[in-house]
């Protein structure tokens, strides 16, 4: 009896002590000084992870605790030892130890437990402001991903809107004929990185890539020229630009990297899927995209990078030194793009960023890189007035139809903004004198917006016609050819070269014709010119390149060749 009232005084105060010391100078201490196994001098609480780092440490119980196991009782142990004879006394003993440990562990785990309550209470307090803004920021970002996601679900088919989609599955809103493609389409974009046909390129195409440049950066996006393992030709790149400033301005104004980049990267998605409903030749080719980080690693899918053919930057610089004909084929091309997208597959759709560096050329076609600025949208009207566009230095009014939309204001745009910013550089200068009414024509109804797209293309298709088949040049007397002497299967060496503008050749005078007959033509009105080579070379709309010179040392052969040397040229050297 006398031990249980002693051994019980001691619990009570050891319940009422600090967790190192008990009532009267006992201590608990243990067999080793070590900390638990494990443990690393404290133990860590399970909702650490709930507040801040820098809150993190509160919830460290520092110190360490004994292992149940090795406390032993140390001064104290006298208080407590009794005469307890046989195994009855035993048990007794065992169970009276084991008494006190959990006394002292519970002590412990109370004053733990104050003591995170304490710290929750004061981090939850504090920052319940920021809470509030953080939480209000994350939902201002997820309403401007829903605008994003609204912006490209009615291209994915036409008609298609968001009240057909509210949970984003669009199987059902589709056409039978475009059902598989755009659910398939959509998937990639939002979801997956697989391949939307199995000639593309995925992620797995990119495991080898090799940088080559970097081929442009803007406010969104990162150009890179790649060399992919196993392909020949170098592919293009686009990525969001993580140094751009749209991804700067969101960061900053949600704070949510990871958020923003998959907002940022909405403008590559819409891309993706008008790259895939605009297929054109003037249009350049999607071939592939990945969806995540490398290999297409899940959890990263708002990395997005699409793989495109690659091109060459269009350079005005350089389209104005080069010859009319490469000039006529870059705003023909340029027709041909305008005239498709007035009735694509998505309806008439305008060019909302169109300037030159929106294209690229590709072994000579002129293509359209950048459409993620495009519009299908039709503007809406009460009257003509509401159907104004504005340029810089001229407005046009158009009609407003009886649907309430501007007749034709995205094909006009378009039309308006290729005049000014390529038919004005490109199309009237050196053209050929048997043409320029024709191009003058042009000029005069682009730049007034009095031809619509078919008029436009067909007047130009109409120059690519005469200037193929040289009917323009039916006005050349047949008799100019008669002043040259021809040996076909001989070219020239040693030759006396001069220089013409515009030349496919900067050491010499390249041009070309139709025929030796529009080659004599030329070189009768070159000063410098006494002889011409034809070699069989060909440009794009079939013409013949000629060679042009002063003068040749001697004649090698050549099967491919023909020579023209003018007849006063072939006397004086006979009679030398």
């Amino acid at each position: 009896m006398t031990a249980a009232v002693k051994s019980a005084t001691l619990c009570d105060n050891a319940r009422s002590s600090s967790p190192a010391k008990l009532s009267g100078g006992c201590k608990v201490t243990s067999r080793q000084d070590t900390p638990l196994e494990g443990v690393p001098g404290e133990v860590e609480t399970r909702s650490r992870s709930f507040l801040p780092a820098e809150s993190q440490e509160p919830f460290h119980l520092r110190g360490r605790l004994p292992p149940p196991a090795a406390v032993r009782l140390g001064s104290c142990s006298r208080a407590i030892r009794v005469k307890m004879p046989g195994m009855g006394n035993s048990l007794r003993a065992a169970a009276l130890l084991a008494f006190v440990v959990l006394s002292v562990l519970v002590t412990l785990l109370i004053s733990s437990v104050q003591q995170f309550g304490a710290r929750i209470s004061h981090f939850s307090t504090a920052p319940s402001g920021d809470d509030e803004e953080l939480a209000s920021l994350r939902e201002a970002l997820i309403h401007q991903l829903n605008e994003r996601r609204k912006e490209i679900i009615p291209l994915l088919s036409p008609g298609v809107g968001d009240d057909d989609d509210e949970n984003g599955l669009l199987g059902e809103s589709f056409s039978q004929r475009d059902s598989t493609l755009d659910y398939s389409l959509w998937n990639e974009i939002t979801v997956g990185s697989g391949k939307a046909h199995l000639d593309e390129m995925g992620c797995d195409s990119l495991a080898d890539m090799q940088a080559v440049e970097i081929l442009g950066s803007g406010y969104t996006k990162l150009v890179v020229k790649v060399n992919l393992a196993g392909e020949s030709e170098p592919v293009a790149l686009k990525l969001v630009n993580e140094q751009g400033i749209d991804m700067g301005k969101c960061v900053e104004d949600f704070k949510d990297p990871r958020g923003c980049r998959e907002l940022v990267s909405f403008k590559l998605r819409k891309e993706m899927v008008l790259l895939q409903r605009l297929q054109h030749p003037n249009v350049i080719k999607l071939k592939g995209h990945c969806a995540g980080g490398p290999g297409g690693r899940e959890g990263e899918a708002e990395r997005v990078t699409v793989i495109l053919e690659q091109g060459n930057p269009l350079q005005m610089i350089q389209l104005l030194q080069s010859s009319w004909e490469d000039r006529f084929r870059v705003c023909l091309d340029l027709v041909r793009l305008l005239h498709f997208l007035s009735q694509s597959p998505l309806g008439s759709v305008a060019l909302l960023d169109f300037q030159p560096r929106q294209f690229v050329t590709v072994s000579g076609s002129l293509k359209l890189t950048d459409l993620d600025d495009a519009s299908a949208e039709e503007t809406t009207c009460h009257t003509d007035a509401d159907c104004t566009l504005q340029f810089p230095h001229r407005n046009f009014t158009l009609p407003c139809s009886a649907r309430g939309v501007c007749e034709g204001l995205n094909e006009k745009r378009n039309i308006y903004n290729a005049y000014r910013y390529f038919f004005t550089y490109l199309l009237p200068h050196q053209a050929p004198p048997s043409l320029t009414h024709l191009v003058d024509r042009i000029m005069n109804a682009t730049g007034e917006l009095k031809a619509d797209i078919n008029q436009t293309l067909e007047a130009f298709e109409h120059i690519l016609h005469l200037y193929k088949s040289g009917l323009h040049l039916e006005n050349l007397p047949p008799s100019i050819i008669r002043d040259y002497t021809v040996m076909r299967g001989m070219g020239t060496s040693g030759n006396v070269e001069y220089r013409c503008w515009p030349s496919y050749s900067q050491q010499g005078c390249v041009l070309s014709v139709h025929s030796a007959r529009e080659a004599a033509y030329t070189c009768n009105s070159h000063s410098q010119c006494n002889s011409f080579t034809l070699t069989g070379q060909k440009t794009w709309t079939g013409r013949l390149l000629a060679s042009f010179r002063s003068g040749f040392s001697h004649l090698v052969p050549d099967g491919t060749s023909e020579v023209y040397v003018k007849k006063t040229k072939v006397v004086e050297k006979s009679s030398a």
